[in-house]
């Protein structure tokens, strides 16, 4: 009797076990199609004529959104250990995730040269800067065209500023886990932009006023 019982126990925890890897397999496959979908809407536009080259790349940049996913997941599960912590004090808390937080950078910033390496390998500077833009919705050429259309009168040196802000802001939003924090990295540095111009003399709130006026007109008469 009690050998059949101990069977059954640890039939039932064999099968659980296998369950819930099946379903992490299945999860992980899911997740691993989708990126290399989004991916492949990268590879495509960047004129890359070799199919099995073009799909190597693809592969690149997939892998890359995967181990960033790793590393968001990993630090996102340890602050919310830390968060459900009932004894630690708020100070404690805080200092814990501000330390958890700091580990991911180092992380990040090595993935993120590996990748560029990986890259550098496959394609040209102009293919890479199309693969960052991709990673990134496209925001800073959005956003430079922005503001060269908003302050036409912008020096050489201030226009490379803006250019130099928004690029470093671009390579942090790559390694960022997702839409609203890739968008928050090219806010912070917006910031920079705009106190940047001030201290150069340039007026941008009214300026700004009046570019989103024509704006609003522009998509009136389409």
């Amino acid at each position: 009797m009690k050998k059949r019982l101990l069977f059954a126990l640890a039939f039932a925890c064999f099968t659980s076990a296998g369950f819930a890897q099946q379903g992490n397999d299945a999860e992980k496959a899911a997740y691993r199609k989708v990126i290399t979908e989004r991916a492949d809407k990268i590879a495509v536009k960047l004129d890359i004529t070799e199919a099995s080259k073009k799909d190597l790349v693809r592969d690149i940049i997939a892998d890359q959104y995967i181990a960033l996913n790793d590393i968001h997941s990993a630090r996102d599960e340890k602050i919310k250990s830390l968060k459900a912590d009932q004894s630690l004090d708020k100070s404690a808390r805080a200092l814990k995730i501000s330390q958890v937080e700091a580990e991911a950078g180092p992380k990040l910033a090595r993935l993120h040269n590996e990748y560029m390496a990986k890259l550098s390998k496959q394609l040209s500077r102009a293919q890479i800067e199309k693969v960052k833009d991709g990673m990134t919705y496209s925001v800073l050429p959005i956003t430079y065209k922005g503001y060269m259309e908003m302050l036409p009168n912008l020096n050489e040196s201030q226009k490379e500023q803006i250019l130099a802000y928004l690029t470093e802001a671009r390579e942090y939003a790559m390694n960022a886990g997702s839409s609203d924090k890739k968008h928050a990295w090219f806010g912070k540095y917006k910031g920079k932009i705009n106190n940047y111009l001030s201290a150069q003399g340039v007026e941008t709130k009214k300026a700004r006023e009046e570019w989103e006026q024509k704006l609003k007109e522009r998509e009136q008469t389409k």
